[in-house]
């Protein structure tokens, strides 16, 4: 493990030690306008399986790219009139766009609908280093998974196992951070543009959004499921005919408890579980059902059709999926189609203890 503090007079000197380390399959720390985050060649298969076993749980949520400017992302994702869009007014900055990926990276920088998020960070140590490698490398936060986003060395090395600070080959100190918000995460492969975290910079006349509708963090399971029942109360519980609530967050978040208080909400007398094995559990309310899907398991977008979800969606039922990411964009497009309100739902963790839940609503 080597720690490098960066000044003025050194930044060469870095770049080059990080070069270095990202060419032989290594690990950086290094600092951006949002939090440090944690570089790996993103071409590197090798690098990227030595990645995840620092990060040590993400589920099936792909990993992000940074590159140093529009040229580098048009070598790995196709970017359409939207995305152009936004990468020629907005970027560099706090935002991560999602299109549709060419075929040179693989997973997990590549999701299973074959996409890739892209950044390109506000910060120009980051940008110099990214251009002199001529290369991408990975955009995630640097805490292991269920930890808080490191805005310091210090404070990620104390958050870190010896195991997780064995795997890191140069961590690249700029000091403390500002606590500044993720960055915004911006679905463009539509050729709309569709919110999926609104960050720093909100995008009030985008073509097609997710509206922020809430905002808390929970402190307890009990504490999540009261969420649930106040969105019910809010959102669902007038509403006629289909609606999809669209789940998102790593293992444990929380996603389930919401869905608890859901199905508590509406009257349901039923116990709800995770429908992990079934993919979807139904639970009874007054004389209607409560349909709750999981993706987790599902493996291919012909799985996906053949998961009951347009069975229920037909008779006009609330359908609830968790690990909805996954098939984010299928999910997305039967709502437009079929002209059903879509409630989209993230759970990130802050700390072990607290979760932050923000809930969407789809114009």
């Amino acid at each position: 493990m080597k720690r490098l503090k960066l000044t003025n007079n050194n930044q060469d000197e870095v770049i080059e030690e990080a070069i270095k380390v990202l060419n032989e399959g290594g690990l950086i720390v290094y600092p951006t306008e949002t939090c440090y985050g944690l570089g790996a060649d993103a071409t590197n298969p090798r690098a990227l399986s030595k990645l995840l076993a620092y990060k040590t749980f993400r589920g099936s949520k792909p990993i992000s790219i940074a590159v140093s400017d529009i040229d580098m992302a048009r070598k790995y994702v196709h970017l359409n009139e939207m995305a152009e869009n936004i990468y020629n007014n907005y970027l560099p900055g706090p935002i991560t766009v999602i299109s549709q990926s060419s075929g040179v990276l693989k997973p997990p920088v590549v999701s299973k609908q074959g996409t890739t998020g892209v950044r390109i960070p506000d910060y120009k140590f980051t940008l110099k280093m990214i251009k002199e490698f001529n290369r991408p490398i990975t955009a995630t936060s640097a805490n292991v998974s269920y930890r808080p986003h490191p805005y310091s060395i210090d404070q990620l090395l104390k958050e870190l196992p010896l195991k997780s600070q064995s795997l890191i080959d140069l961590y690249i100190d700029d000091g403390q951070l500002p606590k500044n918000s993720p960055s915004t995460i911006l679905d463009t492969t539509l050729n709309t543009l569709t919110i999926l975290r609104e960050g720093k910079i909100s995008f009030e006349n985008a073509v097609k959004k997710s509206t922020l509708l809430e905002e808390r963090i929970t402190k307890t399971a009990e504490q999540t499921s009261e969420f649930g029942q106040w969105f019910t109360k809010e959102y669902l519980k007038d509403l006629e005919g289909s609606v999809v609530v669209a789940l998102s967050g790593e293992l444990g978040a929380g996603k389930t408890q919401f869905t608890k208080g859901i199905g508590k909400g509406l009257g349901s007398k039923d116990i709800i579980n995770s429908p992990t094995y079934t993919i979807i559990n139904e639970y009874k309310y007054d004389g209607n059902i409560l349909a709750h899907m999981d993706t987790w398991r599902l493996d291919s977008e012909e799985e996906f059709n053949r998961s009951g979800l347009m069975e229920h969606l037909e008779k006009g039922r609330i359908v609830v999926i968790e690990w909805a990411d996954k098939f984010y964009q299928e999910i997305e497009k039967i709502c437009s189609d079929k002209n059903i309100p879509m409630y989209k739902i993230s759970f990130e963790y802050i700390s072990l203890e607290e979760r932050r839940i923000t809930i969407y609503g789809t114009n």
